[in-house]
């Protein structure tokens, strides 16, 4: 975890907006502004999933490098604010995570959790809107936008068995197409809305495609796969033609909107 006074709510990785194609990682980085110290936290808990999407970062460089498209990163760790949360959802500002207590994060006083939401939370969030926004108008249609994320092996002494899940709501197009190509190899165990479930209101995918019908996808990668160099790059090569092929879909890029969704898509898990 590194600490510095000049803090950059996020990073943008610039690419071919014309291509249609956006990637959004919301927790890949583990850091925090200076005056926040540590929160009150060992080194170590910067080292787990409770502070950021481990190997995320790595797979996000290397999958923009590899569609070309532009990609746009929280640099906040989640343990100072969740962006992947509503404003009103009850963890976004954690203060006990995973059996980890965040001294820093209680008592929050309102006045804290404004400045956080207006410091780090919807800074992000427009540089979000503004380049799914920039790539809308490049490509002359609706963008096709994914979310890289990452899960821990083990959550609360349960064992996910998942190599990869994706996770989605109420829009099928992107998430059948990944479910499909992905459970071709045969070695993957592939997660329908594993380890969680994507109809998460308020969430980043609604905020910014579900409501505007945009076609979408979350994709989660298993962290011990990807916590190495090579595993990352491997799976940003594994996913890279993927994303291409589904982005040359006229379907993905076509504003539809859905009704809520009644069950899995139907690959085995």
């Amino acid at each position: 975890m590194i600490r510095t006074s000049l803090f950059a709510p996020f990073e943008i990785i610039d690419g071919d907006r014309a291509k249609g194609l956006v990637l959004v990682a919301d927790h890949a980085f583990n850091l925090l502004p200076e005056e926040y110290g540590d929160l009150g936290l060992s080194p170590a808990e910067f080292n787990r999933h409770i502070a950021y999407d481990i190997g995320v970062e790595a797979v996000t460089r290397r999958l923009a490098k590899l569609t070309g498209a532009p990609a746009v990163m929280a640099r906040f760790s989640r343990l100072l604010i969740d962006p992947n949360r509503g404003p009103d959802d009850p963890t976004l500002i954690r203060q006990l995570y995973d059996g980890t207590v965040v001294p820093g994060n209680y008592p929050m006083r309102p006045e804290e959790r404004h400045k956080r939401l207006e410091s780090f939370y919807e800074p992000y969030h427009d540089a979000v809107a503004a380049l799914i926004a920039s790539t809308a108008s490049a490509c002359g249609a609706a963008p096709l936008v994914i979310s890289i994320h990452s899960f821990t092996p083990f959550m609360q002494g349960r064992e996910r068995p998942w190599h990869v899940g994706i996770l989605w709501d109420r829009d099928p197009r992107a998430p059948k197409l990944l479910l499909q190509a992905l459970s071709r190899e045969p070695n993957l165990i592939v997660g329908d809305n594993e380890p969680y479930d994507g109809a998460l209101r308020g969430d980043t995918m609604f905020r910014h495609c579900t409501a505007s019908g945009f076609a979408h996808a979350l994709i989660e990668i298993r962290q011990d796969l990807i916590v190495a160099d090579t595993g990352a790059a491997e799976w940003a090569e594994r996913l890279a033609p993927i994303l291409d092929a589904i982005n040359r879909h006229p379907d993905m890029h076509e504003i539809k909107f859905f009704g809520s969704r009644t069950g899995p898509i139907g690959v085995d898990r």
